[in-house]
């Protein structure tokens, strides 16, 4: 029997193996169909016991969304710990955030920072915002605002739109850097672009103030479609609440509907 955390094996079967066999003779889309159809799961997990880690990193963060599975932290941990052991940053990442929130394991922030700078380091986007994150808040490590906009920055060079966002809130409030209006709203542009809500609703907002009402309706808009909820039901009440009667008008239509009305916007 393989060594075990909850219901997941750590070390193959024989019908496991057989499972892994078969995968490396089939073609590779008869390989994608096993891996993301009703079968998945039992594909997933043979390849994840016999040490693949890029199927310890995808049941991990199964295990940990239950995504077709019952939700077991405790298990996901352990399988990120597998992965990367075995040199896989992104599972590195995944440690990170465990570590971070108490996933499967006591929460302990420096521990985090240092599973964050281990993937950073090996220029993984994510892992560069999220370590950015821990260094502007000082959580697990001494506040450094300046290490801070350097990681994020990095990430953004990725095309990280998240990263994107906070590297525009650097410069809008002079965290790490220079105040710039200006530069903060470029990079705010560039993220609303990518498509992140957070992005084009202060997008929207500076284009609001510097009287560019159209364009700042379209980007509300485009926030306002794309935010979940909480999130966007807080966007509505906030625009309700705004000084302009246009941008409180698109928030009371998002109130009503999930889309703004045909027209009110005046095209694409």
């Amino acid at each position: 029997m393989g060594r075990t955390v909850s219901s997941v094996a750590l070390s193959p079967t024989s019908h496991d193996l057989w499972r892994v066999a078969a995968l490396s003779l089939m073609p590779r889309q008869a390989v994608r169909a096993a891996i993301t159809g009703q079968e998945a799961v039992s594909w997933i997990k043979a390849a994840a016991a016999c040490g693949l880690p890029a199927a310890q990193l995808r049941l991990g963060r199964m295990l940990l969304e239950g995504e077709g599975l019952a939700p077991d932290r405790k298990a996901a941990f352990r399988l990120f710990e597998a992965a990367a052991i075995q040199g896989d940053i992104e599972a590195r990442n995944m440690l990170g955030r465990c570590h971070e929130n108490g996933w499967g394991t006591t929460r302990d922030p420096a521990a985090a920072v240092r599973e964050y700078r281990i993937a950073a380091d090996a220029d993984l986007d994510w892992a560069q915002y999220n370590l950015a994150h821990m260094l502007l808040a000082g959580t697990g490590i001494a506040r450094d605002r300046n290490m801070a906009f350097i990681w994020y920055s990095r990430a953004a060079t990725q095309g990280h739109v998240r990263a994107m966002n906070l590297v525009a809130r650097c410069f809008e409030e002079g965290w790490g850097v220079r105040k710039s209006r200006s530069t903060a709203l470029a990079w705010f542009g560039r993220a609303a672009r990518g498509g992140y809500f957070r992005a084009a609703f202060n997008y929207a907002s500076i284009l609001e103030e510097k009287d560019c009402l159209f364009g700042a309706l379209y980007w509300f808009a485009r926030a306002l479609s794309t935010a979940p909820e909480p999130t966007r039901t807080n966007m509505v009440a906030r625009l309700g609440r705004h000084r302009r009667n246009l941008v409180r008008a698109l928030a009371e239509n998002f109130a009503r509907t999930r889309e703004p009305k045909t027209g009110c916007l005046g095209g694409g």
